[in-house]
């Protein structure tokens, strides 16, 4: 059993006849039929029951199918792999990541400075678009925030992200540096959606319903309603930070409402050396003001 007559078998399968399989191939109709015929007796087993137009996989068929599907796509992996590591870090890496990533950063200059030959193909959405872009195979790496369902995910986390409650204009806390729940009774409150059950479950606790003013889809959006005087946004507090914004600021003090920025890759499937590095690359860092990343500037 070679690789040549497992692609025959799986056009055959495909095709749902050896003439048709024959015609996708270019190739004529008795050496396909012959492949097939070695293939069987090789593995001892019908895999094909031929029909007068149309063919029929037996249920060893299936299986060899299912198998064969599986290693020719270990054989384009071997063979991706190979040309990767050959022709060096270059290339395209394609990554989603939410507006609160922060992308471009100072990390994301020093990738570049290390590997100037990668080209960033950048897809810009929330984190459920982005995790669904990266099941798709559009991107090879996903940044998201948590919290989000991980199973199917090899994940590698930055710093854990507190809460913040920015505001412009006068102080709706009474100068109070550090906040609880219970501080943002009554305050006009803009805030990311994807948080809602958290704050309310929080506000509940604390015995009252918040007076949200604003949901939104991206951290962005939250800070211009903010500049915008509608209330008081809540944020990660790092994007505060990446959005450099002449905001006021306050950490709310509530382990529920910590957000942490994760790479993530889709587990067991291949992806180049690039976007291999970058992941690998994404890890917690000891500054509060460094970025996700976690690569030096200067390569070691």
């Amino acid at each position: 059993m070679d690789l040549r007559q497992l692609r025959s078998f799986l056009a055959i399968a495909r095709e749902g006849s050896i003439t048709a399989a024959a015609e996708a191939l270019h190739i004529a109709q008795p050496p396909l039929s012959q492949q097939l015929k070695q293939l069987e007796e090789e593995l001892q087993v019908t895999l094909v029951e031929r029909g007068s137009r149309r063919s029929r996989l037996t249920d060893a068929g299936e299986i060899l199918r299912n198998r064969a599907e599986q290693i020719l796509a270990l054989e384009l992996s071997a063979k991706r792999e190979i040309l990767d590591y050959n022709a060096g870090l270059i290339g395209i890496l394609s990554l989603g990541a939410v507006s609160s990533s922060g992308l471009p950063d100072a990390d994301v200059k020093a990738f570049h400075a290390r590997y100037p030959g990668v080209v960033f193909d950048i897809y810009m959405a929330d984190s459920y678009q982005v995790i669904d872009l990266l099941k798709k195979g559009i991107v090879e790496v996903g940044i998201v925030r948590t919290p989000f369902d991980a199973v199917d995910f090899d994940c590698r986390q930055a710093q854990s992200d507190p809460m913040t409650a920015v505001f412009a204009g006068g102080d709706p806390f009474g100068g109070l540096k550090r906040l609880s729940i219970a501080d943002l009774r009554g305050v006009p409150i803009i805030f990311y959606r994807r948080y809602e059950p958290f704050l309310l479950e929080e506000c509940e606790a604390q015995g009252f319903y918040p007076n949200i003013v604003c949901r939104t889809d991206d951290t962005r959006t939250t800070i211009a309603w903010v500049q915008a005087g509608y209330g008081v946004g809540l944020v990660p507090r790092s994007a505060v930070v990446r959005e450099s914004t002449d905001l006021e600021c306050r950490p709310i003090e509530s382990e529920r409402l910590r957000t942490t920025l994760t790479a993530i890759i889709v587990k067991s499937r291949y992806i180049s050396i690039v976007a291999r590095r970058f992941f690998e690359g994404f890890r917690s860092t000891e500054s509060e003001d460094a970025g996700p990343f976690g690569i030096s500037p200067t390569p070691k």
